[in-house]
Parts: C-alpha cells; structure tokens; sequence
C-alpha cells in the first residue's frame, strides 16, 4: 500500500475523548516524500485544535517483520504517534477513570497520518509491512515512580480485531502476561493541588471537591512554597492543576517591616515559584487576586482587564503575583473582593458585636461587595470543568454595592439586633488615633462581574442572609 500523498492536514474524532486522528500533508516525487511530522502552530490552530503538549522526548521503534505486535500500554503522559516508513494497525483502549474506560478505537497508520494519545489511553500496534519504522512524541520523561496502566492485547471484553491473530505473530512475554480488562487498575486524572488548605477558601475548596486520592490538600506544614527546593518536592509532571489559596493576607502588618518581609515571601516569591513549576510542568495554575491591585479612585465598577494601580504593600505584593501568574501559559486569576468564609472575618466579628451588646462604629466610605468561599470555589470548579479561556475573572457577589458600615447593620438586622446601633465613620477617622501602620484602603472595590459566563455568584444579600442563618 503506497503513501498516500496530496491529503491536506485534518483532524478526526474518534469514541475516545482526546484520541485525534489526524491526516498529514505528505509531499512526494522521484526522489521520495518530505511531510511536516509535527508542526506546533499548525497543528494547534483551530480546526485542528490539538493540545499543545510540550513535547520533550522523540523515540523511533523500528520493526523487520510483519506482524510484530507491542501493547497494550497506557503511560502518565500524552504521546504523538506517527510512521516513518511502512504501515501499522492501530489499537488504542481507554484506561482512564471514567464513563468511556474500555472504549475502543482502531485505525491503520501510514506516513500520510498520525494520531495524538492522550494520557492514560492504552497505545498498541501491529506492524503490516517489513521494515516499519514507528515514531512518538512524548511530553515526559520515564519514571520509576510513575503510574503506568497495561491491558492484555487478547482481552476478550475490547475484542481487539487484530489483522493477524495474535498466535500467528512476535509478542514479547510482557505484553502477553498483562492483565484482562477486568483486572485493570484505571488510570487516576493528573492530581489536583491545593495549597493554604486550612484557611477560609482552602476549607471551602475542600468542601467544592471532596476527598479523592488524586487531591491533595496542603498546608505550609506539608508544603513551604518558599522553600529553595519546591521544584523537588513532588513529582509535578503528575499534576494538572494547582489552586493557590495561600497568601499573606494581614493588610496593615504588611505596612511593618517584618510584615513587608513575610507579604512578599508568601504573595510574590511563592508565587513566583508556582509559576515556574507550572510553566515547565504544563500545570494549569489557579491564583486568588483582591480588590486592594487597584487604588479605588474609579468612577464606576473595575473590570477584568483593567489596569492595576495598588496602593499599600499588601496590595503591590498582590499585583506583582498577577502579573507573574499572567506569564504561565495556562492560568486562571481570580479577582476577588471583601471574602467571607469558615473562620474570623468582618461579617462574624460584626455578629459576634452584636450580641455582646457592643456598638461597634464602622467605616461608611469604602465601597464594595461581599464575596463568599462557596462561590470562589465553585467558580474555580466551573472554570476547571469547561476549560474555560486563560485570564483574568473577577468573582464576587452580585447586587448593590454597600459599604462596611451598610453590611454591619444588614448583619445586626438578620441577627435580630438593632441596625441603629451601628454608628458610621470615615476612614481617617477610624484610624486616627492607631499608633500601629495602618495599610491605605481603596475606597471603590466595586469589581464588574460577567455573570453569563463560569463564574459562579449569586445576590450578596440572599448570601449574606443565608451565610449568617446556616
């Protein structure tokens, strides 16, 4: 069967979720042919849509005889397969987790076609000329401490229909003695980490995504993000997700000396190095922004793209981690503003107030909305489940924007208290007499939120009712 020439470069789905069949554009004459094998920018074009997996290994598998047979394999990492010279039968078995494990695809591979296997589908072949030369691109190196997934090439349950039968070719006793279907152990998905697990939307994301053995929370206990040895501590080409929900997060210790230390250890060099693993590992890294990046003199609510402009130290340190975030190849910055959680915040300590009949007096010209742990965590599950597009979000609650001192009395109210007992008071005057550094405040914090798209907010008021009644 000769190469067929003159295709032009296509894609083609097939029953296995990220299996791409793909046909290659292949130019011959006398001389014989030349093809572009693997062409980065045309190939994850659209309408070709392929992944761009970083490749970091290019192996050849060289076959003599017709019918020498090697699979089922499943590896923890994408694999771009194509021929060199000859021709193949193709057998590829889903081994991952999930509701397509033990689908079945098969197809013949000549120079003029590839396909792209993505990690935890079992890759087999057949060769059916002499002389055939097998290629792949593989975007990992091996590794003792991987998970591999291997499925017999016999297994009657996926009832591979080789073109040979299996008794009449070269099978090595390894691939002969690999497990039936049955007995397969599925490839987990590439794990998700979680850093800041103890704090309020750490608990929140334990909430949103449960226990798995492939989530891993961790506190700094487990994992110091400024440690000179983070890019050892876990094999990362595992991961595929990081969610940063630690960070320095005290706003006027920050204005101290040792405070300034600490919010650009935690804000700016751990960040810093989570963006570098990611960058090199192919993780999608997930990062909580504030309000405080911009100054809060706007006229108006302040959107995803708009330009930062922070005030204080904590606020510098948050806008210098967006902007190294914004260098990663796949991320997601969530902005948020006035967050509300499992644990001491504005909204308890108001409550707490009112019920020890103190009357507390709150600041009544910063403007903003309340954001809820539940509704950041859900957004970042959104995001992650739709692949939505890389960027910037912004995610907060929806409705009329209050200040402090409007949602100190909405908490006397809903807690059956007083309103009346809540006095406002500018911000300089708040702190008028602090002899402590006091961090400067924006007075507009008012983010725009696309509620049409995956972030995921409701009305601040119904929140805020349900939060203190739950």
């Amino acid at each position: 069967m000769a190469t067929a020439f003159g295709k032009t470069l296509s894609a083609r789905e097939t029953p296995i979720p990220g299996l791409v069949l793909l046909d290659l554009p292949v130019h011959g004459d006398s001389r014989g042919w030349f093809k572009e094998n693997w062409q980065r920018e045309k190939m994850s074009a659209p309408g070709i849509d392929l992944p761009d997996f970083g490749p970091v290994q290019n192996n050849i598998s060289f076959n003599d005889a017709v019918g020498t047979t090697r699979g089922i394999h499943a590896e923890p990492w994408d694999k771009y397969v194509s021929v060199a010279t000859g021709r193949i039968f193709g057998a590829w078995v889903d081994l991952r987790e999930g509701e397509t494990f033990g689908a079945v695809f098969t197809a013949e591979l000549d120079p003029s076609t590839a396909i792209f296997v993505p990690r935890g589908v079992g890759n087999s072949y057949q060769t059916l000329e002499p002389d055939t030369a097998y290629t792949y691109l593989v975007n990992d190196h091996w590794s003792p401490d991987a998970t591999y997934t291997f499925l017999n090439l016999a297994d009657e349950t996926v009832a591979i229909g080789w073109p040979i039968p299996l008794d009449e070719v070269e099978i090595s006793a390894k691939d002969q003695n690999h497990p039936r279907l049955a007995d397969v152990v599925p490839m987990p998905p590439k794990k998700v980490l979680v850093t800041g697990a103890n704090g309020q939307l750490g608990r929140a994301l334990r909430a949103e995504f449960g226990d798995h053995p492939w989530i891993e929370y961790a506190t700094r206990a487990d994992l110091d993000l400024t440690s000179p040895d983070l890019d050892a501590a876990r094999r990362w080409r595992d991961y595929g997700t990081i969610i940063n929900a630690a960070a320095y997060t005290k706003v006027d210790v920050a204005e101290t000396a040792e405070g300034r230390t600490e919010a650009w250890a935690a804000n700016v060099t751990a960040v810093a190095a989570l963006a570098r693993i990611a960058t090199a590992n192919g993780i999608t890294l997930v990062h909580i922004s504030s309000d405080y990046v911009f100054d809060g003199t706007k006229d108006g609510a302040y959107s995803a793209d708009e330009s930062l402009s922070p005030l204080g130290v904590y606020g510098q340190t948050k806008a210098a981690g967006d902007a190294i975030v914004a260098t990663v190849p796949r991320h997601y910055i969530l902005r948020t503003s006035w967050v509300i959680g499992d644990g001491a915040n504005f909204v308890r300590t108001m409550a707490s107030l009112a019920e020890r009949g103190i009357d507390p007096r709150v600041v009544n010209d910063q403007v903003g909305r309340l954001t809820f742990t539940p509704d950041i965590a859900a957004t970042i599950q959104s995001l992650l489940d739709a692949a939505a597009p890389y960027g910037v979000y912004n995610v907060t609650g929806i409705g009329t924007p209050r200040t402090w001192y409007d949602i100190a009395r909405d908490v006397f109210a809903i807690t059956g208290h007083d309103p009346e007992r809540v006095a406002g008071v500018s911000t300089d005057d708040y702190f008028a007499t602090s002899t402590t550094p006091v961090a400067p405040r924006p007075r507009n914090s008012v983010l725009l939120v696309d509620d049409a798209g995956p972030v995921v907010t409701g009305d601040m008021e119904e929140r805020l009712n349900a939060y203190l009644q739950g």
